[in-house]
C-alpha cells in the first residue's frame, strides 16, 4: 500500500511530485497528473488494502498538506502539484467504503485537472504573475477560468462540490464524522489558492504599453473544443448528483 501511495503521490511520501511536475512542461505534467495515476489505482483497487487506519491516516495527511503546502507557491505547476496531493487524500478517504465514488472523484479529478492544464497551455502560464496577462489574450476564457479553479475547490454549484458531497456524506455515514469535518477543513486550505488564482487571473490588469490592443497572432483554436466540453463537464454537472448517486448505490 505505501508503496502505491508513493507511486501516485500521497503525503508525506509526495516530496518528489511537486518538483517533478515543475522540471516539464504543462503536457507532460497533464499526463502525469492525470494519466499516470490509472495503473497504481487500479492495483490499489483490486488489491483492496485492509488497513482502514493506514488509509484514513494517509488521506487526511494529503489533504492537509495539499492544501498546507500551496499556500505559498508562486508557480502554477507547483500548485497544481499540491492540488493533485489534496485530491488524491480524498480519494483514498472513502477508498475502502465505496470505490464507485472513488472512481467517479477520479474521473471528476481528470476533467477537472485537463481543462485547467489547457487553460494554462493556451495562455502559456508558468506561474502567477503571467495570469494577469491573459484578459489580452483570451478575455471569454479568463472570465471562465475562475470557474473552472473554484470546481477544483469544489464550491458549490460547480462539479467539482458533487464528488466532496457524496464522500462526506459516506463517511458520516461510516460513522467517521470527525474526520469528514477535518477532511472540510482542509478543503478550505486548498480553495484559499485556487482564489489566489482567480484573483490574479481576473482582477490584476497588467501594465500595457501598446497603443493598440488587437493581438498580433490570433491563437490557434486546437485546442479549443477540448477545452469548451471538458469546461462544460467541469462547471455544469452538479444537477446530475442524485442520479449519479442513484448509480453508484448498490
Amino acid at each position: 500500500t505505501l508503496a502505491l501511495a508513493l507511486k501516485i503521490g500521497l503525503a508525506p511520501l509526495h516530496a518528489w511530485l511537486p518538483e517533478v511536475l515543475q522540471g516539464l512542461d504543462l503536457t507532460t505534467g497533464l499526463i502525469l497528473s492525470t494519466w499516470q495515476k490509472l495503473a497504481p489505482f487500479a492495483l490499489i483497487l483490486q488489491i483492496q488494502p485492509s488497513n482502514s487506519t493506514l488509509l484514513i491516516i494517509l488521506g487526511i495527511t494529503s489533504t492537509l498538506i495539499g492544501g498546507w503546502g500551496g499556500l505559498n507557491q508562486t508557480q502554477l505547476r507547483k500548485i497544481l502539484a499540491y492540488s493533485s496531493i489534496a485530491h488524491l487524500g480524498w480519494m483514498i478517504l472513502v477508498l475502502q467504503f465505496s470505490p464507485s465514488i472513488t472512481l467517479l472523484t477520479l474521473l471528476t479529478y481528470f476533467i477537472m485537472t485537463f481543462s485547467t492544464f489547457l487553460v494554462f497551455k493556451l495562455n502559456k502560464a508558468t506561474n502567477i504573475n503571467t495570469l494577469a496577462t491573459s484578459w489580452t489574450k483570451a478575455p471569454a476564457l479568463t472570465a471562465l477560468t475562475p470557474l473552472i479553479l473554484l470546481s477544483l475547490g469544489g464550491l458549490p454549484p460547480l462539479t467539482g462540490f458533487m464528488p466532496k458531497w457524496l464522500i462526506l456524506q459516506e463517511l458520516t455515514k461510516q460513522g467517521l464524522a470527525p474526520t469528514a469535518t477535518l477532511a472540510a477543513l482542509t478543503a478550505l486550505l486548498s480553495l484559499y489558492f485556487y482564489l489566489r488564482l482567480s484573483y490574479a487571473m481576473t482582477l490584476t490588469i497588467s501594465p500595457n504599453n501598446l497603443t493598440g490592443t488587437t493581438p498580433w497572432r490570433l491563437p490557434s483554436t486546437q485546442l479549443t473544443y477540448p477545452l469548451a466540453i471538458s469546461t462544460a463537464m467541469t462547471t455544469c454537472l452538479l444537477p446530475l448528483t442524485p442520479a449519479i448517486s442513484a448509480l453508484l448505490t448498490p
